[in-house]
């Protein structure tokens, strides 16, 4: 059944809300920050996530631009707002933790890990040239692994109350993400097979998506073998990924997507740490860390969003 896109747009826009709808005073703060294991790990991926949130923004402002009609693009850029917000409430408990350098009002925005950087470098670039299909067709697969592994991670985790309503809030918002993104990625299956395939083979010669690539395949594993030293059950992963395959394709349509095909094989492989799959990626992870910071781009201004004030 198809997804009314007019309906959901009106159910976005009354789904709105702010920092200032949480109490952050309300007591609670202590369960994280008296658990001295727990607080190191915790500051480091707390960053990741409010990073990954970032860039899923960006994502969604190129999105915007390449809609095939006005609702969707309406859509998108609520998701874009929304996905800056989702940011800007886990930099809240990050201050609320005391995880943010800096004086109290003006804290220093925490460093994203290299990967993430070149990955923040690429969108800024390239992301607006890039046909619907890609990103619709990856978005999808990062908002149910952020939604069925990240978050409930962080919740089965993490026992302060406050943590517990900001993302009571940001799955229902990730909720209505992943209606549309598996709605678009089924309705970039339309077509001849033949037509859909030469024109994915096409985008899959791009130069420009080939460096998206190379930037994303090691941030993914980074991630991965990031959360797993926090704590992360491997299962989830394998649920995440597995969801993704199953509610991607489960009309003809969405198994049609080459895009589809490509991203449900090759995330099976990200959380397969037997797969011979992690011997080139792990080795671009490496080489990675030697990238010269100064290659790097000044910081894009959209990062400039960022805040931890309940205004936002």
């Amino acid at each position: 059944m198809q997804l009314d896109i007019d309906k959901m747009l009106v159910k976005i826009k009354n789904s709105q809300w702010a920092l200032a709808d949480i109490d952050w005073d309300a007591p609670g703060r202590e369960r994280v920050t008296e658990n001295v294991e727990q607080y190191a790990k915790l500051k480091v991926f707390m960053a990741d996530l409010m990073w990954i949130e970032h860039v899923g923004a960006r994502a969604f402002a190129a999105m915007a631009k390449k809609a095939p009609n006005d609702t969707l693009a309406e859509i998108y850029r609520y998701f874009h707002a929304e996905e800056q917000r989702h940011a800007n409430v886990e930099m809240a408990l990050m201050k609320r933790w005391g995880m943010l350098e800096g004086d109290h009002d003006n804290p220093i925005l925490p460093e994203p890990n290299i990967n993430l950087r070149l990955v923040i470098d690429w969108l800024d670039t390239y992301s607006d040239e890039m046909p619907l299909e890609v990103l619709g067709s990856v978005i999808p697969s990062l908002e149910i692994a952020l939604d069925g592994a990240l978050c409930k991670f962080l919740l089965d985790t993490v026992q302060d109350p406050v943590c517990h309503a900001a993302f009571e809030k940001i799955n229902d918002d990730e909720s209505r993400h992943l209606g549309v993104g598996f709605h678009v990625l089924e309705m970039m299956g339309y077509g001849k097979t033949y037509q859909l395939a030469v024109r994915t083979a096409g985008t899959l010669l791009n130069p420009k998506l080939l460096i998206g690539i190379a930037a994303y395949l090691p941030l993914l594993n980074r991630m991965r073998d990031n959360l797993v030293k926090l704590g992360l059950k491997e299962e989830r992963l394998y649920e995440a990924m597995n969801k993704y395959k199953k509610i991607g394709g489960r009309t003809e349509q969405g198994r049609r997507n080459p895009w589809f095909q490509i991203i449900s094989r090759q995330s099976a492989m990200v959380v397969d740490r037997k797969s011979l799959y992690h011997v080139p990626v792990d080795a671009l992870v490496r080489l990675t860390d030697y990238y010269p910071r100064r290659w790097l781009k000044a910081t894009p201004t959209w990062v400039k969003g960022l805040t931890w004030k309940t205004a936002a």
